[in-house]
């Protein structure tokens, strides 16, 4: 079945629009290629996308070998902000990209929110 990408665009509009702390979206497959983006436009979502392939990857190597289970959520926090790789299934991940003023509970909220919304679409 084709992916309904206007309705996933809608989904990551939403969460992008939603808060002024959210900056991007992307829904990646696990390989690195972009399927819906939401991004600044300096951004480039190619690269961007490549990006959440390799955290990915490594976060799966290390809940692997530190017996922590299987990857659901990836958060790299820097002085500007944070990108968080959510689980969206086994063909999608999501990437937020967000200021360093987001409130945590609130930005794990929205995208719990979003995932799940996700979820039903790419189902």
């Amino acid at each position: 079945m084709p992916l309904n990408t206007q309705k996933v665009q809608t989904i990551l509009q939403g969460l992008v629009s939603g808060s002024s702390d959210i900056e991007g979206a992307a829904l990646v497959t696990p390989d690195g290629l972009p399927l819906v983006t939401t991004l600044p436009n300096h951004m480039d979502e190619e690269r961007v996308s490549a990006m959440a392939a390799a955290m990915l990857s490594i976060g799966e190597r290390i809940g692997g070998e530190l017996k922590r289970g299987n990857v659901e959520r990836i958060l790299v926090e820097g002085s500007q902000g944070y990108c968080v790789l959510t689980s969206c299934g086994q063909d999608a991940v999501l990437l937020v990209l967000a200021t360093q003023l987001a409130k945590q509970g609130l930005l794990q909220l929205a995208i719990k929110q979003s995932v799940s919304e996700l979820q039903l679409v790419l189902s």
